[in-house]
């Protein structure tokens, strides 16, 4: 099988020995995408709320890179530094980017420093993503 490295700078760089995402049989995997701006490395807001559209939307740059966009997405894992807290906030924002049938979804309370959420997401890629 063959693998396809995916890199936008319209998303935060990576910060180590990792990919934005990697293409495999059709089906996109990210890397957690964190509320860092794309060109700055700044955090983004200090609310869920607003960390959670910037992660959202370096999300989107890393799926449109490759052709793909929310309505691909089939799963995505969610790191929250206090989910009691952040759990209700984090959802009404997310849900403004996804729709019904809504992706699986799995939220972990995760030891992050200094943001609030990290999401990552598995999308299945159009047919256009495949010739690239």
């Amino acid at each position: 099988m063959n693998r396809q490295h995916v890199s936008t700078e319209h998303a935060p760089r990576p910060a180590g020995h990792y990919s934005q995402a990697i293409i495999a049989g059709g089906v996109l995997y990210t890397a957690g995408q964190t509320p860092h701006h794309p060109n700055t490395w700044e955090l983004v807001g200090t609310t869920i709320e607003e960390q959670t559209e910037q992660a959202m939307r370096n999300l989107a740059a890393v799926l449109d890179s490759c052709g793909s966009d929310f309505s691909h997405v089939v799963k995505a894992t969610v790191h929250l530094q206090n989910p009691a807290r952040d759990f209700t906030g984090f959802n009404e924002t997310y849900q403004k980017f996804v729709s019904h049938p809504y992706p699986a979804r799995t939220t972990v309370g995760s030891h992050l420093g200094d943001f609030l959420v990290e999401i990552d997401v598995v999308a299945l890629c159009p047919e256009k993503t495949q010739s690239r």
